[in-house]
């Protein structure tokens, strides 16, 4: 949640900071605002909105300087509007706050300020930590990385944050705990973010703020970091592996229908290197180094959030075919909260994509905590959840800039099923004959998606009828009921239509209820895996006047004649088939929500990273 920007060097600040906010609206689009020093006064300019909402208000406004820090806003306390947008200022106004994250404790050292009469203007717990740290600084007469360092231990929560104070034009002070943070390394020029899209315009080189550690980023001096308990640190400088034109729309009118049609190439990624097609066999580095305990494993806990659940769920059915180990998924969210029963030979694989998920992290420690081994799948390089787990694997996705995950979903599926695949050869719990045959298709899947994104045209025609609709069922069975309840997560996010996904044969169990000629129902009726069962499933929805929008396998008729509109999927393994039944589903959501007028990449209350609880 959040963007963090922040800049110090020989060029002007105004322009870096304000494309960095573009870059990183996809944290956040509530508010925004920027921070300056020039001639040594602190300005900050605030707005209720999006960025450009901020950049007509500074029109007007001084905005010079060589340093500043911008903040672009997802509202955790307080209302979104111009008060409560951040930087804050201290009390004084000689410092200004940047912040991503929850200070738990805020209303104890809120009370605990205001009886040494310090006031506030703003109901968020930013505020408190800002003048925390004017307090502790004036208090016991120290310079700005030290308060900041005296102030963080008596915080409770998560935070990155970043803070510039009037009369010091030459330092930053940032700190992350729980929120990612990387600074950029350029010619006598360091930037500060969130994550590195703002950073990757200007140098390759980074440096991942760990957990609790405090960075000092002082003009014409090398990076200084050192711990909230002032234990000195040695920057690891990293670089980037990214490219500007993945962070560009390249002609499509929204970045979430581009990372649709990216997915043939951000499919091969995930597998390049990892399938030989030639001998039709996988290779996962991350496997290999802990082999052992994979096939000496008696549990295999899954843990993940949102879309991320409904790709674990995917490989849940997979590991346990092939692998024959009992798989268990649990959102992230409860299952750090209760006291789950984990032993030393179990393994938890964490998936997140952007590597930050604040629950999906605090179930890694839990389950260290219970000696498991902790397997990680993720897409962000040097992200927390890379660094926190034993072993893993990345998915390759590139940046994924629309809220509304699509590329990463499917790539996570792909790594999970090469990982199911991988685990079952080696255990020898799947016959050599399955092994070969669905390894040969998995390296087909980006062709065949090639080939169902040659119907969005047709996808966009017919989405126009179902604008009117406010509610939709998904119906799925075995493997595809995942992809029901994503297809169904797709079009709550950025439609706003109310939809849920449901195991086909369940919908006699109450779902049924609902259906009439005004509720349309998604059905994913593959040739491959209980193709009458779902004919059947289908049959009664039509007996009760349903609208049917069905994914069918090339050259199926009965379901095609049974239904009012159809889309069409390669044949493939049972296993393989969410991988082409989710690209429709996607297409479908899109192009509703864009016929409605929805803002698609960047939807209501939403954020792309949820880095807080």
């Amino acid at each position: 949640m959040c963007g963090i920007v922040g800049y110090i060097g020989n060029k002007q600040a105004y322009p870096i900071l304000i494309k960095g906010l573009r870059r990183l609206e996809y944290r956040g689009y509530d508010s925004a605002g920027i921070a300056l020093i020039h001639d040594d006064k602190l300005n900050v300019y605030k707005a209720k909105g999006k960025v450009s909402d901020l950049v007509h208000f500074a029109e007007q406004q001084d905005i010079e300087g060589t340093i500043g820090i911008a903040h672009t806003r997802w509202a955790t306390h307080g209302e979104p509007n111009q008060i409560n947008a951040h930087p804050h200022f201290s009390q004084s106004e000689e410092l200004a706050l940047i912040h991503n994250g929850i200070i738990e404790n805020y209303a104890v050292l809120k009370q605990g300020l205001i009886e040494h009469g310090f006031s506030f203007c703003s109901q968020t717990d930013t505020e408190v930590l800002v003048q925390l740290i004017e307090y502790v600084k004036k208090s016991n007469n120290v310079d700005l990385t030290t308060a900041v360092q005296l102030a963080l231990n008596q915080c409770v929560g998560a935070y990155a944050i970043a803070v510039i104070e009037k009369g010091h034009p030459d330092v930053i002070v940032a700190a992350r705990k729980g929120s990612p943070l990387v600074v950029g390394i350029g010619e006598d020029e360091y930037f500060l973010a969130s994550d590195a899209t703002p950073i990757i315009e200007y140098t390759d080189q980074v440096v991942y703020i760990g957990e609790e550690e405090v960075v000092t980023l002082k003009r014409g001096k090398q990076i200084k970091i050192k711990t909230i308990g002032n234990v000195e640190k040695t920057p690891e400088i990293k670089k980037l592996e990214m490219t500007l034109s993945q962070l560009e729309k390249g002609g499509y009118p929204h970045f979430m229908l581009k990372e649709i049609f990216e997915q043939p190439k951000t499919l091969s990624d995930s597998m390049r290197g990892r399938i030989n097609i030639e001998e039709n066999n996988i290779t996962l580095a991350g496997f290999i180094d802990n082999k052992e305990k994979f096939l000496k494993a008696k549990r295999i806990i899954i843990t993940a959030c949102g879309t991320s659940w409904h790709a674990g769920l995917i490989g849940k059915y997979a590991i346990e075919e092939f692998a024959r180990i009992p798989v268990e998924v649990e959102y992230s969210s409860e299952f750090r909260y209760r006291k789950p029963v984990i032993n030393k030979d179990d393994i938890v694989i964490a998936i997140s994509q952007s590597g930050e998920t604040a629950d999906t992290l605090a179930a890694i420690e839990l389950a260290k905590s219970n000696g498991a081994f902790i397997f990680g799948i993720c897409n962000v390089v040097g992200s927390s959840i890379p660094r926190n787990t034993y072993s893993g694997c990345y998915t390759h996705a590139g940046p994924e800039i629309g809220v509304a995950s699509t590329k990463a979903f499917t790539a996570q599926v792909t790594v999970l099923t090469m990982l199911a695949l991988i685990i079952g050869k080696e255990k020898g719990t799947i016959s050599q004959e399955d092994y070969l045959k669905t390894v040969y298709e998995l390296a087909r899947i980006p062709e065949k998606i090639n080939v169902i994104l040659k119907q969005d045209a047709v996808i966009a025609e017919f989405s126009k009828t179902f604008t009117y609709a406010q509610n939709f069922i998904y119906l799925g069975r075995g493997y595809n009921y995942p992809v029901a309840l994503e297809g169904a997560l797709k079009l709550k996010e950025i439609s706003y239509i109310h939809a849920e996904g449901y195991p086909a044969a369940e919908m006699k169990h109450g779902p049924i209820a609902l259906i009439s000629q005004e509720m349309p129902v998604v059905v994913i009726a593959p040739s491959a895996g209980m193709y009458e069962k779902v004919v059947s499933n289908i049959q009664e929805i039509k007996a009760r006047k349903g609208k049917i929008i069905s994914i069918v396998t090339e050259g199926d008729v009965v379901v095609r004649n049974l239904s009012d509109y159809s889309i069409c999927i390669p044949d493939t393994v049972e296993c393989l088939v969410p991988l082409l039944a989710a690209i429709p589903l996607q297409l479908l959501a899109y192009h509703i929500a864009v016929v409605k007028g929805c803002d698609v990449d960047q939807p209501r209350n939403l954020a792309k990273s949820v880095t807080v609880e």
